[in-house]
């Protein structure tokens, strides 16, 4: 059958810009916290990346072999899945853990469900967390400079004292990509002026998040506290990478701002009264599930159409 006449999913917004495009920018964008990550962790930080990123290619490439369908690889969404992976995994992974981790946040959280614009979360956060679930030990075992040692969202869960100026900056223990926050935003400040994604979504996740913070950390107004909490963990990587997903986030306006809230109480959630210190994966991951029901409530009344009254 010819291309024409193919049906996809919705949405069917007709813009100059191609998925190609799109995730070119995305994976440009992300250079800087991949660079920074590689000069802060090393070399096996770098053959990690390059692992996840090509299993992840040969993955699509595989599967839609095996099923005799088109090739679409060169969309960059693989690309882009693989390097948002490694961003979230750290340096001293087992390179075979990155592997089955990148095969199952193609083929089963991709694939499965159609490809690209079909899946129903975020492929890489559902490779993370699956990692996460069944290789606990490895995904939580932090090494900086040679010293194994916590986090510095663990430290702050157990009331230890943390230097937000080392968060800033990214020299401290974490995933790849996730430790520099100036690296994180110089790839985000790309995104918003090439027009790939706004402002609606990280704004909500991040303000809610640091209200939620604020009323229930048991700090009070401490703005020490506050920003170690911005600055630590995935909260900046997720909420501008990964929460402006346009497959798995709503296209609503109000159900974008909505969509960012919940994420802000998930994370809050996780954090302060979870037993692990991070929670932005899980909770990106429940905000995807929620996102078709954010959007029936939040779906705009034509213009003229009055509200049923029963």
């Amino acid at each position: 059958m010819s291309d024409l006449y193919n049906v996809s999913s919705s949405s069917h917004i007709r813009a100059k810009d191609t998925s190609a495009k799109i995730m070119l920018y995305v994976a440009i964008a992300l250079l800087p916290a991949s660079v920074f990550g590689i000069f802060n962790f090393g070399i096996k930080a770098l053959v990690l990346i390059c692992v996840c990123v090509a299993t992840c290619v040969a993955s699509e490439w595989a599967f839609e072999k095996l099923i005799h369908k088109k090739s679409t690889v060169n969309d960059f969404s693989a690309v882009v899945t693989g390097l948002l992976l490694a961003l979230n995994l750290p340096h001293t992974l087992p390179v075979w853990q990155a592997v089955l981790g990148s095969v199952f946040a193609i083929v089963i959280v991709k694939m499965l469900f159609g490809g690209l614009g079909q899946n129903f979360m975020n492929p890489a956060l559902g490779g993370r967390c699956f990692l996460l679930v069944s290789f606990a030990g490895t995904m939580t075992s932090f090494t900086y400079d040679g010293v194994t040692g916590a986090t510095p969202l663990a430290l702050l869960k157990n009331g230890e004292s943390v230097d937000t100026m080392k968060m800033l900056l990214g020299t401290t223990a974490g995933t790849i990509g996730e430790t520099s926050v100036i690296a994180i935003l110089i790839g985000a400040i790309f995104l918003i002026l090439m027009g790939v994604i706004d402002l609606t979504i990280p704004a909500s996740y991040i303000l809610s998040f640091g209200v939620f913070v604020l009323l229930f950390g048991g700090h009070g107004f401490d703005m020490a506290y506050l920003t170690a909490h911005l600055c630590g963990g995935g909260l900046m990587l997720g909420a501008f990478f990964m929460a402006t997903d346009y497959v798995t986030s709503p296209i609503t306006p109000m159900g974008k701002v909505v969509f960012g809230i919940v994420l802000g109480i998930l994370t809050g959630l996780f954090r302060l009264f979870g037993a692990n210190a991070e929670g932005v994966s899980f909770a990106i991951i429940l905000g995807n599930l929620l996102v078709p029901i954010i959007e029936k409530f939040t779906i705009p009344r034509a213009f003229g159409q009055k509200k049923e009254v029963k």
